[in-house]
């Protein structure tokens, strides 16, 4: 497989759009309280730039997005980031897509001086909690304060100081 990895154009947006509500409709992810109804999902482009410190790469297939992942300031912090938006196209998991995508964003983010990277998802993305602890996230036994996503059970961090990757 092909893969190219580019950062986020206002072209993508309805085809990442369409990515992120399709994995999310696969695992369940449908409604408040998930990463696919946030209001940034319709437009991707306008909330991820270096502007606003924040990040988001798309993965693409003969021109075509198959998945995604975005970094951007946890709740406005200068020194906790967030992992946003991982979705990928099941043609497209089991390449390394996925760890390939987060490595771009941690090295976005700890290029910016973000010190912690935090992240919250779904207990069925199981796959996707194995690649974050293999890259070094560690689960917490709750949220952090502010976050928006009350309906995921599952909340990871990463010391971004001490770590490569």
């Amino acid at each position: 497989m092909d893969i190219v990895y580019k950062e986020i154009e206002e072209k993508h947006n309805l085809e990442v759009k369409q990515v992120i509500t399709q994995v999310g409709i696969e695992f369940g992810a449908v409604g408040e309280g998930y990463g696919p109804s946030d209001l940034e999902v319709n437009q991707m482009s306008q909330f991820y730039s270096d502007d606003l410190n924040s990040f988001y790469i798309v993965a693409l297939v003969n021109n075509s997005v198959v998945g995604g992942c975005g970094i951007a300031p946890f709740n406005s912090s200068k020194e906790v980031c967030e992992l946003k938006k991982l979705f990928l196209l099941p043609e497209s998991r089991g390449f390394g897509v996925g760890k390939e995508c987060i490595i771009r964003c941690l090295n976005y983010a700890k290029a910016k001086g973000f010190t912690r990277c935090y992240l919250d998802t779904l207990s069925n993305m199981e796959s996707a909690i194995s690649l974050y602890s293999h890259l070094g996230f560690k689960h917490l036994t709750k949220p952090l304060d502010g976050t928006i996503h009350n309906k995921c059970d599952i909340w990871m961090i990463k010391d971004l100081k001490n770590s490569s990757f």
